[in-house]
């Protein structure tokens, strides 16, 4: 156990942003296309956190062109070069899950000031 223990520390992150369920944030990621590597900017509304240590998740969410894309992204990932927190949102849930269903004004988080 202790081993399995010692290999995940090695690959966790050292600085990673506090990020909670509400807050809109950029992700850089980087995509390999053959030999080629770039980063891939995705921006959206973080709606739900899971998991801990190596395997922690977040589920960040956007409309793009009229249609809603999520995207999983893990938090300790090589290939997310940086998570940039844009704002942070007031909610009272854990899980945002209702905004699927909003369309325009209702689908936005309020902020924290």
């Amino acid at each position: 156990m202790d081993l399995i223990k010692a290999l995940t520390n090695e690959q966790l992150k050292e600085n990673v942003p506090v990020l909670n369920v509400g807050d809109t944030v950029k992700i850089y990621n980087k995509i390999k296309e053959g030999t080629r590597e770039r980063i891939q900017l995705f921006e959206g509304t973080i709606i739900a956190k899971n998991g801990g240590g190596i395997s922690e998740t977040f589920t960040v969410r956007r409309v793009s062109y009229g249609v809603g894309v999520e995207k999983t992204f893990p938090v300790h990932s090589p290939n997310v070069e940086k998570v940039e927190i844009v704002r942070s949102g007031k909610v009272r849930r854990a899980k945002l899950y209702y905004l699927r269903d909003r369309v325009g004004k209702s689908s936005k988080v309020k902020e924290q000031l």
